[in-house]
């Protein structure tokens, strides 16, 4: 590659076709073009390292290409600038956090990544963590600073963070759809996330990176997307380590509209409710639903608020062969290391209004049926104070505390690649401006600047942050690196087994604890596995 590069620096970009051959079997060995599939791009060195933004995985997904698996990107001519994002995918801003300023804005033509690498060629090929970002499955963006990878490149490991179409145009699940592509329809966002990986698999190499270990993480949805690539046989050996913040996907399909902490849908359910969303755009065929403005398909999602999982993703049998909690205790997952966890006060961002003891027991008995009983007295809530804490930890056990311990037991009793699981409980000190200010403890996403270094400066940070943020990027990049988060000068983090379930509890005084909250969450799990008879009694 040196020579490669010389050449092309010398003789201009016509050589850079006629080197090819040899531009993709080694890393670069000093700052310059780099040539990947389709072509060659320039990024922008910073220091050590070098930053490509924006390079295409796939083509865009317009027109005749709505709706549909990822093709290919079109190959260019010349050096491809990527010194700057490209759009976010379009979508409702429903969460209310606003989009990075300063960046093009939101089309459906999103589906690209970016890259932090080191500038000059590394003596062995370097691990590779790619990044997928949350929302929902209905917003967000790898642009987000938060998401910034240079502090973690900075330790070693290759960074890449990607983009997947959002909302209806990611997960819009429809019967024409489901003929058209022969295997189901509505997972086109984690399509999106497979046919990313394959382009990190084809074209790292350039960059760095080793194809044969790469790591992927994501929080909250993204969580959820490491959890369900993780038993999606299309995306088998693309990835060799998993990490999940805040998110997994164990819960049975969901068959009715009252049913609390049920997101996933089986394909038929998902197909009907595209019907109505067709219908309700006043489209009769998939030609004229693609000839729609993207902005008009996009805010449709604004006539279903109370449908949380309309554009979520479905259980297929293609992208998602069925209930994920089945397949792991079946041993059919795609098997890796797993690094997994939640926040001590997940429900916090979800739940900013006090609530009464009248108006949980509400809640819950409108959610959990047979089961409220059982809730009811897991989650002591006899004044304002205590239910409100319940209300928010009841969120907090349902969507994350269940998934995790039910993710990290079955991985340990089925699978060979081990488990170090973790719970998150330190307040991050970000001010009431911040979408990470508020909570008793780490609300949701409060890891995240933890994982990425990029903790405010402006911030009333602490000793205590600053160490937890390195000791978050040191064990993740140690994970990444061998599978064991564990390090020289590290806290010692158990693997958690069936028979020894401790958890990493990161706070001011990291250490192995039983797993927190568990009886409560073993509520969950009897819930859980009695809708799962249920579905099975209806086979």
């Amino acid at each position: 590659m040196l020579n490669c590069t010389r050449a092309v620096r010398a003789a201009g970009l016509a050589a850079l076709f006629a080197v090819s051959a040899c531009a993709t079997s080694a890393p670069p060995q000093e700052p310059g073009l780099v040539e990947v599939s389709g072509g060659a791009v320039r990024g922008v060195i910073d220091g050590d390292l070098a930053v490509y933004k924006g390079i295409p995985f796939a083509a865009p997904p317009v027109g005749d290409l709505r709706w549909r698996a990822p093709q290919p990107a079109p190959s260019w001519t010349g050096a491809r600038d990527a010194r700057a994002f490209a759009p976010p995918c379009i979508q409702t801003l429903r969460s209310g956090v606003p989009l990075p300023a300063g960046q093009p804005p939101m089309s459906e033509d999103c589906l690209y990544l970016n890259i932090w690498a080191p500038a000059h060629a590394p003596d062995a090929p370097l691990p590779v963590m790619v990044w997928i970002h949350g929302g929902g499955f209905e917003y967000g963006a790898a642009s987000v600073p938060t998401y910034n990878g240079e502090h973690l490149a900075h330790r070693g490991v290759i960074v890449v963070s990607i983009a997947y179409r959002l909302g209806a145009l990611g997960f819009l699940a429809h019967p024409k759809l489901s003929r058209e592509s022969g295997h189901g329809s509505g997972n086109y966002g984690l399509e999106d996330m497979i046919a990313a990986l394959h382009w990190v698999r084809d074209n790292i190499t350039a960059f760095g990176g080793d194809p044969a270990n790469v790591t992927i993480f994501g929080e909250s949805a993204g969580a959820i997307a490491v959890g369900m690539l993780a038993a999606s046989p299309p995306a088998r050996g693309l990835f060799h380590r998993a990490i999940s913040q805040s998110g997994a996907s164990m819960g049975p399909a969901r068959r009715t509209s009252d049913e609390q902490d049920v997101n996933m849908s089986l394909l038929t359910d998902a197909e009907r409710a595209g019907e109505q969303v067709f219908a309700d755009l006043g489209v009769a065929d998939l030609a004229a639903a693609r000839a729609l403005p993207a902005s008009q398909v996009v805010e449709a999602r604004l006539r279903y608020w109370k449908n949380f999982n309309l554009f979520w993703p479905n259980f297929d049998g293609y992208i998602l062969p069925g209930d994920q909690y089945e397949l792991y205790t079946a041993g059919r997952q795609n098997d890796t290391p797993v690094l997994i966890g939640s926040n001590s006060d997940e429900g916090a961002l979800m739940l900013r209004t006090p609530v009464s003891p009248a108006e949980f027991e509400r809640y819950v008995r409108g959610g959990y049926g047979d089961y409220a009983a059982a809730f009811l007295a897991a989650y002591p809530h006899a004044d304002a104070a205590d239910a409100f804490r319940a209300a928010k930890d009841i969120r907090r056990d349902g969507f994350f505390g269940w998934p995790t311990w039910a993710w990290a037991r079955l991985q340990s009793r089925t699978g060979q690649g081990k488990v170090y699981a973790y719970y998150f409980d330190h307040t991050l000190p970000a001010p009431p401006s911040s979408r990470f200010h508020g909570g008793e403890g780490a609300i949701h996403a409060a890891d995240i600047p933890y994982v990425f270094g990029t903790l405010d400066p402006n911030w009333a940070l602490t000793d205590t942050d600053r160490a937890l943020s390195n000791l978050f990027m040191s064990y993740w990049v140690n994970f990444a690196r061998t599978g064991d988060p564990n390090g020289p000068g590290l806290p010692l983090w158990p693997a958690f087994t069936e028979s020894d379930q401790r958890m990493m509890q990161l706070d001011d005084n990291p250490r192995a604890v039983p797993t927190p909250n568990l009886a409560q969450i073993q509520v969950f799990e009897t819930y859980y596995a009695a809708k799962r008879a249920a579905n099975t009694s209806r086979r």
